[in-house]
């Protein structure tokens, strides 16, 4: 079903694509920025789905989604639906404690799901450390996921097996590797493309900068998809550009367009066309899918001393999930039974994480003091007896009641 509505807009893109600006023009000051943003949150762009669930028609992007079934849209949203429950249950899992930290991804499923589903097999994935809804789109097993963040493995996956790179901690350099991988298959003459994923925080680091530099001058076939989700762990997105993160893209000589990444089918519409550049040897793309973080920047973080519950409230009307849901049932493609089943194979999904992580051993917390150096170190050795001594002293408390 698709219907004409003055919500939708029409896609902007930076001028070395096409001519366009939007956005909000901040200010020098974080309290200015942060009054301009509450009275202006609805930037201009690419929008496939409104958030009351309505399709709404784009003359560049509908092309990009026009093949698509009711069978694909229940896909979709299955897809986000088991993702956000997996992503709960490792939440639920750390604060148990059994994981040593989790990245959550709750509100990012469109952005993450859409953009991974427009990916081909012989597509390249260079994640950071919270693509958990791309990793599920590219055939990784959750519980390896976890595994690495209880400490026990370092990754637990092949990345050539799934065409997906282990995750990065290091914020901003999987950038420069995805170019470099990108510029190789290029010399090989592959028609295939790469994707790079970071945040609105890691688009302010040197590495990203050089990646566009880099991409741009060797024309490299690479997807640049920056998951805007508003917030650098604490720090505002105005507090990292004075424009909109897409128009960037500008000052390298090549495109940016900005996607409402709460929008499932915009994010893949965008992204195909993105990949599709790539593969026909146009070079790289800047996608900013324009999101939001609804929990933590990590399971060590508390949200509520930096930002307000208005701005949270306001964002969750924009589920991604609730957003195709209304559209799914408004156009008659799922019925009660299909979300029924999804709820069971939901928790069934749950429970097979939880059994997995409590079946894994415990970490070997000496293992950080093994690479430190090659051939050892004097100091390394006096902090492994001092860790030893003070891993010693529970033992001696429990023995001591």
């Amino acid at each position: 079903m698709t219907v004409d509505s003055s919500a939708a807009r029409k896609p902007r893109r930076s001028a070395a694509g096409k001519a366009g600006t939007t956005g909000t023009k901040t200010g020098t000051r974080s309290t200015a920025g942060r009054a301009m943003r509450a009275k202006n949150t609805e930037p201009e762009l690419v929008q496939l789905l409104t958030p009351e669930g309505k399709r709404v028609k784009n003359a560049e992007y509908d092309a990009y989604v026009a093949g698509i079934t009711p069978e694909d849209l229940r896909g979709l949203y299955r897809d986000m639906v088991l993702t956000r429950r997996f992503d709960a249950e490792a939440t639920a899992l750390q604060r148990q404690g059994e994981l040593g930290l989790w990245a959550s991804l709750l509100g990012q499923e469109a952005a993450q799901i859409g953009s991974g589903r427009a990916l081909r097999d012989d597509d390249y994935v260079f994640p950071t450390y919270r693509e958990h809804g791309v990793a599920w789109c590219r055939g990784v097993d959750p519980t390896n996921l976890l595994g690495m963040f209880r400490g026990v493995n370092n990754g637990g996956w092949d990345p050539n097996g799934n065409n997906f790179h282990l995750y990065t901690i290091v914020i901003g350099s999987q950038t420069l590797h995805a170019t470099g991988y990108a510029m190789g298959i290029a010399k090989d003459g592959a028609d295939s493309a790469v994707i790079a994923y970071f945040g609105d925080g890691a688009s302010s680091q040197g590495d990203v900068a050089e990646s566009f530099t880099f991409s741009a001058v060797y024309n490299a076939p690479v997807v640049f998809f920056c998951q805007n989700n508003q917030w650098a762990i604490s720090e505002p997105t105005e507090k990292q550009s004075r424009v909109p993160l897409y128009q960037r893209a500008q000052g390298f000589g090549f495109p940016g367009v900005r996607v409402d990444g709460n929008d499932v089918l915009a994010c893949l519409a965008v992204t195909k066309w993105a990949l599709e550049r790539a593969r026909e040897g146009e070079g790289p793309t800047l996608v900013e899918a324009y999101t939001y973080r609804m929990g933590a920047h990590t399971t060590s973080d508390d949200p509520s001393r930096y930002r307000g519950d208005e701005e949270r409230l306001a964002w969750e009307a924009k589920d991604p999930i609730l957003r195709l849901r209304r559209y799914l049932e408004a156009a008659n493609h799922a019925d009660e039974g299909f979300f029924a089943e999804l709820e069971a194979e939901s928790e069934a999904l749950g429970k097979r994480v939880r059994e997995a992580v409590r079946a894994m051993p415990d970490p070997d917390h000496f293992a950080i003091f093994e690479n430190v150096y090659a051939d050892g170190h004097a100091l390394v050795d006096e902090e492994r007896a001092q860790f030893a001594a003070y891993q010693a002293s529970f033992a001696d408390a429990e023995g001591g009641h």
